[in-house]
Protein backbone atom coordinates (compact mmCIF):
# COMPACT_ATOMS: atom_id res chain seq x y z
CA UNK A 1 0.00 0.00 0.00
CA UNK A 2 1.44 3.33 -1.04
CA UNK A 3 1.70 5.97 1.67
CA UNK A 4 -0.03 9.28 0.96
CA UNK A 5 2.17 12.01 -0.40
CA UNK A 6 3.39 14.56 2.12
CA UNK A 7 2.43 18.21 1.64
CA UNK A 8 4.95 20.08 -0.47
CA UNK A 9 6.47 16.87 -1.92
CA UNK A 10 6.35 16.27 -5.64
CA UNK A 11 4.08 13.29 -6.38
CA UNK A 12 6.66 12.07 -8.88
CA UNK A 13 9.16 11.65 -6.06
CA UNK A 14 6.76 9.86 -3.72
CA UNK A 15 4.81 7.51 -6.00
CA UNK A 16 7.58 5.56 -7.66
CA UNK A 17 9.09 5.57 -11.14
CA UNK A 18 7.42 7.55 -13.92
CA UNK A 19 6.35 4.39 -15.75
CA UNK A 20 4.16 3.46 -12.75
CA UNK A 21 2.16 6.69 -12.82
CA UNK A 22 -1.34 6.47 -14.33
CA UNK A 23 -1.25 7.89 -17.84
CA UNK A 24 2.52 8.37 -17.80
CA UNK A 25 3.07 5.81 -20.61
CA UNK A 26 0.37 7.45 -22.74
CA UNK A 27 1.79 9.93 -25.26
CA UNK A 28 0.63 13.52 -24.95
CA UNK A 29 -0.82 13.38 -28.47
CA UNK A 30 -3.07 10.47 -27.48
CA UNK A 31 -4.21 12.29 -24.34
CA UNK A 32 -5.01 15.39 -26.40
CA UNK A 33 -6.98 13.37 -28.96
CA UNK A 34 -9.01 11.73 -26.19
CA UNK A 35 -9.80 15.12 -24.65
CA UNK A 36 -10.77 16.56 -28.06
CA UNK A 37 -13.17 13.69 -28.71
CA UNK A 38 -14.67 14.02 -25.23
CA UNK A 39 -15.23 17.77 -25.65
CA UNK A 40 -16.82 17.28 -29.08
CA UNK A 41 -19.14 14.48 -27.97
CA UNK A 42 -20.16 16.36 -24.81
CA UNK A 43 -21.05 19.46 -26.81
CA UNK A 44 -23.17 17.47 -29.25
CA UNK A 45 -24.92 15.72 -26.35
CA UNK A 46 -25.76 19.11 -24.81
CA UNK A 47 -27.24 20.54 -28.02
CA UNK A 48 -29.09 17.44 -29.27
CA UNK A 49 -31.95 17.61 -26.69
CA UNK A 50 -32.56 21.29 -27.52
CA UNK A 51 -32.79 20.57 -31.24
CA UNK A 52 -34.96 17.52 -30.55
CA UNK A 53 -37.37 19.57 -28.44
CA UNK A 54 -37.65 22.16 -31.18
CA UNK A 55 -38.21 19.41 -33.77
CA UNK A 56 -41.03 17.90 -31.70
CA UNK A 57 -42.70 21.24 -30.89
CA UNK A 58 -42.53 22.73 -34.38
CA UNK A 59 -43.87 21.37 -37.70
CA UNK A 60 -41.20 19.09 -39.11
CA UNK A 61 -42.59 17.80 -42.36
CA UNK A 62 -39.83 16.22 -44.41
CA UNK A 63 -37.26 16.44 -41.58
CA UNK A 64 -36.50 13.13 -39.89
CA UNK A 65 -34.10 12.16 -37.19
CA UNK A 66 -31.10 12.30 -39.58
CA UNK A 67 -32.06 15.92 -40.20
CA UNK A 68 -32.11 16.52 -36.44
CA UNK A 69 -28.58 15.16 -36.12
CA UNK A 70 -27.45 17.23 -39.08
CA UNK A 71 -29.00 20.33 -37.52
CA UNK A 72 -27.24 19.59 -34.24
CA UNK A 73 -23.84 19.34 -35.92
CA UNK A 74 -24.58 22.55 -37.80
CA UNK A 75 -25.50 24.32 -34.57
CA UNK A 76 -22.29 23.06 -32.95
CA UNK A 77 -20.28 24.46 -35.86
CA UNK A 78 -22.17 27.74 -35.54
CA UNK A 79 -20.99 27.87 -31.92
CA UNK A 80 -17.47 28.02 -33.40
CA UNK A 81 -18.56 30.90 -35.68
CA UNK A 82 -18.54 28.76 -38.83
CA UNK A 83 -20.64 30.32 -41.60
CA UNK A 84 -23.12 28.52 -43.88
CA UNK A 85 -24.12 28.80 -47.50
CA UNK A 86 -27.89 28.35 -47.83
CA UNK A 87 -29.46 27.18 -51.06
CA UNK A 88 -30.94 30.19 -52.85
CA UNK A 89 -30.39 32.55 -49.92
CA UNK A 90 -26.66 33.23 -49.83
CA UNK A 91 -24.20 33.07 -46.98
CA UNK A 92 -25.16 33.26 -43.30
CA UNK A 93 -22.36 34.66 -41.16
CA UNK A 94 -23.99 36.65 -38.35
CA UNK A 95 -23.92 33.98 -35.67
CA UNK A 96 -24.52 34.23 -31.90
CA UNK A 97 -21.31 34.75 -29.97
CA UNK A 98 -22.91 33.44 -26.80
CA UNK A 99 -22.87 29.92 -28.19
CA UNK A 100 -19.07 30.04 -28.15
CA UNK A 101 -19.22 29.75 -24.36
CA UNK A 102 -20.21 26.08 -24.68
CA UNK A 103 -17.18 24.83 -26.66
CA UNK A 104 -14.97 27.32 -24.83
CA UNK A 105 -15.92 25.94 -21.42
CA UNK A 106 -15.58 22.33 -22.58
CA UNK A 107 -12.18 22.95 -24.17
CA UNK A 108 -11.05 24.82 -21.05
CA UNK A 109 -11.85 21.73 -19.00
CA UNK A 110 -10.25 19.50 -21.63
CA UNK A 111 -7.04 21.54 -21.45
CA UNK A 112 -6.94 21.15 -17.68
CA UNK A 113 -7.44 17.40 -18.03
CA UNK A 114 -4.65 17.07 -20.60
CA UNK A 115 -2.22 18.91 -18.34
CA UNK A 116 -3.17 16.94 -15.24
CA UNK A 117 -3.36 13.52 -16.91
CA UNK A 118 -0.39 14.03 -19.21
CA UNK A 119 1.91 14.79 -16.26
CA UNK A 120 2.70 18.30 -17.54
CA UNK A 121 4.69 19.99 -14.79
CA UNK A 122 5.93 23.26 -16.32
CA UNK A 123 4.33 26.19 -18.06
CA UNK A 124 6.78 25.74 -20.93
CA UNK A 125 5.06 22.44 -21.72
CA UNK A 126 1.52 23.86 -21.71
CA UNK A 127 1.91 24.98 -25.32
CA UNK A 128 2.59 21.41 -26.41
CA UNK A 129 -0.45 20.21 -24.46
CA UNK A 130 -2.60 22.86 -26.14
CA UNK A 131 -1.33 21.81 -29.59
CA UNK A 132 -2.02 18.17 -28.74
CA UNK A 133 -5.63 19.17 -28.03
CA UNK A 134 -6.13 21.68 -30.86
CA UNK A 135 -4.82 19.59 -33.78
CA UNK A 136 -7.22 16.63 -33.40
CA UNK A 137 -10.06 18.97 -32.48
CA UNK A 138 -9.59 20.88 -35.74
CA UNK A 139 -9.71 17.59 -37.65
CA UNK A 140 -12.94 16.64 -35.87
CA UNK A 141 -14.50 20.03 -36.72
CA UNK A 142 -13.57 19.55 -40.37
CA UNK A 143 -15.11 16.07 -40.35
CA UNK A 144 -18.32 17.48 -38.86
CA UNK A 145 -18.43 20.16 -41.55
CA UNK A 146 -18.22 17.48 -44.24
CA UNK A 147 -20.76 15.21 -42.53
CA UNK A 148 -23.34 17.95 -41.96
CA UNK A 149 -23.51 19.10 -45.59
CA UNK A 150 -26.89 18.86 -47.24
CA UNK A 151 -28.71 20.19 -50.27
CA UNK A 152 -30.01 23.13 -48.20
CA UNK A 153 -26.97 24.16 -46.13
CA UNK A 154 -23.21 23.80 -46.68
CA UNK A 155 -20.91 24.83 -43.79
CA UNK A 156 -17.54 26.30 -44.61
CA UNK A 157 -14.83 23.65 -44.32
CA UNK A 158 -11.86 26.07 -43.99
CA UNK A 159 -13.65 28.07 -41.30
CA UNK A 160 -14.48 24.88 -39.39
CA UNK A 161 -10.85 23.73 -39.33
CA UNK A 162 -9.33 27.14 -38.53
CA UNK A 163 -11.95 28.16 -35.94
CA UNK A 164 -11.81 24.79 -34.22
CA UNK A 165 -8.03 24.94 -33.99
CA UNK A 166 -7.92 28.51 -32.65
CA UNK A 167 -10.66 28.02 -30.06
CA UNK A 168 -9.12 24.79 -28.81
CA UNK A 169 -5.63 26.31 -28.73
CA UNK A 170 -6.71 29.41 -26.78
CA UNK A 171 -9.27 27.86 -24.42
CA UNK A 172 -7.29 24.67 -23.87
CA UNK A 173 -4.04 26.56 -23.36
CA UNK A 174 -5.58 28.91 -20.80
CA UNK A 175 -7.24 26.02 -19.00
CA UNK A 176 -3.98 24.09 -18.91
CA UNK A 177 -2.02 27.07 -17.62
CA UNK A 178 -4.64 27.70 -14.95
CA UNK A 179 -4.32 24.08 -13.83
CA UNK A 180 -0.68 24.72 -12.93
CA UNK A 181 -0.84 28.14 -11.29
CA UNK A 182 -3.38 30.78 -10.17
CA UNK A 183 -4.01 33.86 -12.28
CA UNK A 184 -1.95 36.10 -10.03
CA UNK A 185 1.13 33.94 -10.53
CA UNK A 186 0.57 33.71 -14.29
CA UNK A 187 0.31 37.48 -14.61
CA UNK A 188 3.50 37.94 -12.60
CA UNK A 189 5.39 35.86 -15.17
CA UNK A 190 5.13 38.78 -17.59
CA UNK A 191 7.77 41.52 -17.44
CA UNK A 192 6.56 44.66 -15.63
CA UNK A 193 5.99 46.77 -18.76
CA UNK A 194 3.99 44.19 -20.82
CA UNK A 195 2.08 43.30 -17.67
CA UNK A 196 1.08 46.93 -17.17
CA UNK A 197 -0.08 47.17 -20.79
CA UNK A 198 -2.13 43.99 -20.46
CA UNK A 199 -3.80 45.17 -17.26
CA UNK A 200 -4.40 48.66 -18.66
CA UNK A 201 -5.98 47.19 -21.79
CA UNK A 202 -8.13 44.89 -19.66
CA UNK A 203 -9.33 47.87 -17.62
CA UNK A 204 -10.20 49.84 -20.76
CA UNK A 205 -12.08 46.92 -22.29
CA UNK A 206 -13.92 46.27 -19.03
CA UNK A 207 -15.24 49.86 -18.96
CA UNK A 208 -16.29 49.69 -22.62
CA UNK A 209 -18.04 46.33 -22.16
CA UNK A 210 -19.82 47.39 -18.97
CA UNK A 211 -21.14 50.65 -20.44
CA UNK A 212 -22.00 48.87 -23.69
CA UNK A 213 -24.08 46.31 -21.81
CA UNK A 214 -25.86 49.09 -19.90
CA UNK A 215 -26.55 50.97 -23.13
CA UNK A 216 -27.92 47.89 -24.90
CA UNK A 217 -30.12 47.03 -21.91
CA UNK A 218 -31.42 50.59 -21.63
CA UNK A 219 -32.30 50.66 -25.33
CA UNK A 220 -34.19 47.39 -25.04
CA UNK A 221 -36.01 48.63 -21.94
CA UNK A 222 -37.03 51.80 -23.81
CA UNK A 223 -38.54 49.65 -26.60
CA UNK A 224 -40.02 46.98 -24.33
CA UNK A 225 -43.53 47.42 -25.75
CA UNK A 226 -42.29 46.76 -29.30
CA UNK A 227 -40.34 43.76 -28.03
CA UNK A 228 -43.41 42.25 -26.36
CA UNK A 229 -45.63 42.93 -29.38
CA UNK A 230 -43.16 41.31 -31.78
CA UNK A 231 -42.66 38.35 -29.47
CA UNK A 232 -46.41 37.79 -29.24
CA UNK A 233 -46.93 38.21 -32.98
CA UNK A 234 -44.65 35.27 -33.72
CA UNK A 235 -47.01 32.87 -31.93
CA UNK A 236 -44.19 30.48 -31.05
CA UNK A 237 -46.05 28.74 -28.22
CA UNK A 238 -44.59 27.93 -24.79
CA UNK A 239 -41.77 25.68 -26.03
CA UNK A 240 -40.96 27.90 -28.98
CA UNK A 241 -40.92 30.98 -26.76
CA UNK A 242 -38.36 29.38 -24.45
CA UNK A 243 -36.17 28.34 -27.39
CA UNK A 244 -36.50 31.82 -28.90
CA UNK A 245 -35.46 33.34 -25.58
CA UNK A 246 -32.36 31.11 -25.52
CA UNK A 247 -31.43 32.21 -29.03
CA UNK A 248 -31.79 35.86 -28.07
CA UNK A 249 -29.63 35.35 -24.99
CA UNK A 250 -26.97 33.84 -27.23
CA UNK A 251 -27.00 37.07 -29.28
CA UNK A 252 -26.48 39.30 -26.21
CA UNK A 253 -22.66 39.43 -26.70
CA UNK A 254 -23.29 40.58 -30.28
CA UNK A 255 -25.52 43.35 -28.98
CA UNK A 256 -22.85 44.45 -26.49
CA UNK A 257 -20.26 44.55 -29.27
CA UNK A 258 -22.57 46.67 -31.43
CA UNK A 259 -23.17 49.02 -28.49
CA UNK A 260 -19.40 49.44 -28.05
CA UNK A 261 -19.03 50.34 -31.73
CA UNK A 262 -22.00 52.70 -31.33
CA UNK A 263 -20.20 54.53 -28.52
CA UNK A 264 -17.03 54.81 -30.59
CA UNK A 265 -18.86 56.82 -33.25
CA UNK A 266 -18.85 54.79 -36.50
CA UNK A 267 -21.82 52.73 -35.29
CA UNK A 268 -23.04 49.75 -37.28
CA UNK A 269 -25.30 48.84 -40.16
CA UNK A 270 -28.26 46.50 -40.53
CA UNK A 271 -28.54 46.26 -44.27
CA UNK A 272 -26.93 47.98 -47.21
CA UNK A 273 -27.19 51.77 -47.04
CA UNK A 274 -28.16 51.84 -43.36
CA UNK A 275 -26.38 53.23 -40.33
CA UNK A 276 -26.99 53.46 -36.59
CA UNK A 277 -24.74 55.94 -34.81
CA UNK A 278 -24.99 58.48 -31.95
CA UNK A 279 -25.44 61.29 -34.49
CA UNK A 280 -28.40 59.65 -36.21
CA UNK A 281 -29.94 56.46 -37.57
CA UNK A 282 -31.33 55.38 -40.94
CA UNK A 283 -32.87 51.91 -41.06
CA UNK A 284 -35.01 49.92 -43.42
CA UNK A 285 -37.29 46.93 -42.76
CA UNK A 286 -35.99 44.56 -40.10
CA UNK A 287 -36.45 40.80 -39.69
CA UNK A 288 -39.08 39.61 -37.20
CA UNK A 289 -36.61 39.01 -34.39
CA UNK A 290 -37.73 40.45 -31.03
CA UNK A 291 -34.23 41.53 -29.93
CA UNK A 292 -34.07 43.88 -32.92
CA UNK A 293 -36.85 45.97 -31.36
CA UNK A 294 -34.08 47.80 -29.46
CA UNK A 295 -32.94 49.37 -32.76
CA UNK A 296 -34.51 52.68 -33.81
CA UNK A 297 -36.62 52.75 -36.96
CA UNK A 298 -36.83 55.44 -39.63
CA UNK A 299 -34.43 58.34 -40.21
CA UNK A 300 -33.96 60.47 -37.11
CA UNK A 301 -31.53 61.19 -34.34
CA UNK A 302 -31.10 57.97 -32.41
CA UNK A 303 -30.47 59.65 -29.05
CA UNK A 304 -30.89 63.20 -27.68
CA UNK A 305 -28.05 65.67 -28.11
CA UNK A 306 -26.86 65.56 -24.50
CA UNK A 307 -26.95 61.78 -24.53
CA UNK A 308 -24.90 61.69 -27.75
CA UNK A 309 -22.15 63.72 -26.09
CA UNK A 310 -22.19 61.47 -23.03
CA UNK A 311 -22.05 58.33 -25.15
CA UNK A 312 -19.19 59.62 -27.29
CA UNK A 313 -17.21 60.56 -24.16
CA UNK A 314 -17.22 57.00 -22.80
CA UNK A 315 -14.28 55.69 -24.93
CA UNK A 316 -12.11 58.61 -23.77
CA UNK A 317 -12.99 57.93 -20.13
CA UNK A 318 -12.27 54.24 -20.63
CA UNK A 319 -8.89 55.05 -22.16
CA UNK A 320 -8.06 57.41 -19.30
CA UNK A 321 -8.93 54.70 -16.79
CA UNK A 322 -6.64 52.25 -18.59
CA UNK A 323 -3.80 54.80 -18.66
CA UNK A 324 -4.04 55.45 -14.93
CA UNK A 325 -4.18 51.72 -14.23
CA UNK A 326 -1.11 51.20 -16.40
CA UNK A 327 0.89 53.71 -14.35
CA UNK A 328 -0.35 52.25 -11.06
CA UNK A 329 0.97 48.86 -12.09
CA UNK A 330 4.39 49.98 -13.40
CA UNK A 331 5.26 53.69 -13.37
CA UNK A 332 7.86 54.86 -15.89
CA UNK A 333 11.10 56.41 -14.60
CA UNK A 334 10.75 59.27 -17.12
CA UNK A 335 7.53 61.23 -17.54
CA UNK A 336 7.97 61.49 -21.31
CA UNK A 337 7.95 57.68 -21.73
CA UNK A 338 4.61 57.02 -20.01
CA UNK A 339 2.42 58.44 -22.85
CA UNK A 340 4.05 56.02 -25.28
CA UNK A 341 3.03 53.03 -23.19
CA UNK A 342 -0.41 54.55 -22.72
CA UNK A 343 -0.89 54.73 -26.48
CA UNK A 344 0.30 51.11 -26.72
CA UNK A 345 -2.59 50.27 -24.41
CA UNK A 346 -4.93 51.99 -26.89
CA UNK A 347 -3.45 50.01 -29.78
CA UNK A 348 -4.12 46.75 -27.96
CA UNK A 349 -7.65 47.92 -27.17
CA UNK A 350 -8.30 48.78 -30.82
CA UNK A 351 -7.07 45.35 -31.89
CA UNK A 352 -9.47 43.58 -29.54
CA UNK A 353 -12.38 45.86 -30.50
CA UNK A 354 -11.71 45.22 -34.19
CA UNK A 355 -11.85 41.46 -33.64
CA UNK A 356 -15.07 41.81 -31.64
CA UNK A 357 -16.61 43.94 -34.40
CA UNK A 358 -15.61 41.42 -37.06
CA UNK A 359 -17.17 38.46 -35.25
CA UNK A 360 -20.27 40.24 -33.93
CA UNK A 361 -21.66 40.87 -37.42
CA UNK A 362 -21.85 39.10 -40.75
CA UNK A 363 -24.10 38.57 -43.75
CA UNK A 364 -27.67 37.35 -43.49
CA UNK A 365 -28.05 36.30 -47.09
CA UNK A 366 -27.11 37.69 -50.47
CA UNK A 367 -29.65 40.53 -50.65
CA UNK A 368 -29.92 43.79 -48.75
CA UNK A 369 -28.92 42.10 -45.47
CA UNK A 370 -25.56 41.03 -46.84
CA UNK A 371 -24.09 43.92 -44.79
CA UNK A 372 -24.94 43.54 -41.10
CA UNK A 373 -22.93 44.73 -38.14
CA UNK A 374 -20.05 47.16 -37.57
CA UNK A 375 -17.02 47.65 -39.79
CA UNK A 376 -14.06 45.92 -38.19
CA UNK A 377 -11.35 48.22 -39.52
CA UNK A 378 -13.28 51.39 -38.73
CA UNK A 379 -14.10 50.26 -35.19
CA UNK A 380 -10.53 49.14 -34.54
CA UNK A 381 -8.96 52.33 -35.92
CA UNK A 382 -11.31 54.68 -34.06
CA UNK A 383 -10.91 52.70 -30.82
CA UNK A 384 -7.12 52.91 -31.18
CA UNK A 385 -7.17 56.68 -31.66
CA UNK A 386 -9.76 57.54 -29.02
CA UNK A 387 -8.65 55.23 -26.23
CA UNK A 388 -4.97 55.53 -27.18
CA UNK A 389 -4.88 59.32 -27.00
CA UNK A 390 -6.86 59.37 -23.75
CA UNK A 391 -4.66 56.65 -22.23
CA UNK A 392 -1.49 58.46 -23.32
CA UNK A 393 -2.58 61.76 -21.75
CA UNK A 394 -3.82 60.11 -18.56
CA UNK A 395 -0.70 57.95 -18.24
CA UNK A 396 1.57 60.95 -18.71
CA UNK A 397 -0.25 63.05 -16.12
CA UNK A 398 -0.54 60.20 -13.60
CA UNK A 399 3.10 59.25 -13.99
CA UNK A 400 4.25 62.87 -13.64
CA UNK A 401 2.20 63.32 -10.49
CA UNK A 402 3.55 60.08 -9.05
CA UNK A 403 7.19 60.98 -9.72
CA UNK A 404 6.65 64.50 -8.45
CA UNK A 405 5.13 63.21 -5.23
CA UNK A 406 7.90 60.64 -4.73
CA UNK A 407 11.14 61.97 -6.28
CA UNK A 408 13.15 59.23 -4.57
CA UNK A 409 11.26 56.70 -6.63
CA UNK A 410 12.26 58.39 -9.86
CA UNK A 411 15.90 58.64 -8.76
CA UNK A 412 16.03 54.98 -7.74
CA UNK A 413 14.43 53.76 -10.95
CA UNK A 414 16.65 55.95 -13.10
CA UNK A 415 19.84 54.87 -11.32
CA UNK A 416 22.38 53.11 -13.61
CA UNK A 417 22.02 49.34 -13.38
CA UNK A 418 18.80 49.48 -11.38
CA UNK A 419 16.81 47.79 -14.13
CA UNK A 420 19.39 45.50 -15.66
CA UNK A 421 21.55 44.22 -12.78
CA UNK A 422 18.90 42.71 -10.56
CA UNK A 423 18.36 45.84 -8.46
CA UNK A 424 14.87 46.28 -7.21
CA UNK A 425 13.11 49.26 -5.70
CA UNK A 426 11.44 48.35 -2.44
CA UNK A 427 9.46 50.37 0.05
CA UNK A 428 9.22 50.42 3.79
CA UNK A 429 6.85 52.15 6.14
CA UNK A 430 9.10 51.54 9.15
CA UNK A 431 11.04 54.40 10.67
CA UNK A 432 10.40 57.79 12.08
CA UNK A 433 10.22 59.63 8.79
CA UNK A 434 7.26 57.62 7.53
CA UNK A 435 7.55 56.31 3.94
CA UNK A 436 11.12 55.43 2.86
CA UNK A 437 12.31 54.15 -0.51
CA UNK A 438 15.54 52.23 -1.00
CA UNK A 439 17.21 49.89 -3.48
CA UNK A 440 17.68 46.26 -2.52
CA UNK A 441 20.75 45.00 -4.47
CA UNK A 442 20.27 41.45 -3.19
CA UNK A 443 16.59 41.11 -4.09
CA UNK A 444 17.13 38.47 -6.79
CA UNK A 445 19.92 36.55 -5.09
CA UNK A 446 17.58 34.43 -3.03
CA UNK A 447 15.57 33.54 -6.12
CA UNK A 448 18.57 32.37 -8.16
CA UNK A 449 20.35 30.19 -5.63
CA UNK A 450 19.23 26.54 -5.77
CA UNK A 451 17.19 25.56 -2.76
CA UNK A 452 16.98 29.12 -1.46
CA UNK A 453 13.74 30.28 0.06
CA UNK A 454 11.87 32.80 -2.06
CA UNK A 455 11.39 36.20 -0.50
CA UNK A 456 7.90 37.53 -0.01
CA UNK A 457 7.06 40.10 -2.72
CA UNK A 458 7.30 43.72 -1.63
CA UNK A 459 4.65 46.36 -2.30
CA UNK A 460 6.45 47.61 -5.41
CA UNK A 461 6.16 44.15 -6.97
CA UNK A 462 2.40 44.00 -6.64
CA UNK A 463 0.27 45.03 -9.60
Amino acid sequence: MTAPARPGVNPRDSQGPPDELPGATRPLAVTGAMAACAAMVTGLVILTPLVLVGWIAAPHAGLGLPGVLRTTTGLWLAAHHVGFALEGAGRIGMLPLGLALIPGALLWRAGRWVVQTGQVSGLSEVGYAALALAAPYAVLCGALALASRSALAVPSLPQAVIAGFLIALCAGGLGGARALAPWSSLVRLLPPRPRSIVLGTAGTLAVLAAVGAILAGASLAAHLSEFSALNGALGAGPVGTVLLLLVQLAYVPNAVGWAVCFMLGPGFAFGAGTVIAPTGAALGPLPAFPLLAALPSGAHGSVPGWASVAVLAVPYLAGAFGGVLLVRVAPSPAAEIAPLWGFACGVATGFVVGILAAFSGGPLGSGRLAVVGPSAWQAGLVATLETGVAAAVAAGIANWLLLRREPELAAARAAPGAAGNGLRVRTSDDGDDGHRIFVDPWADEGETRPGARRRAPGPSELP
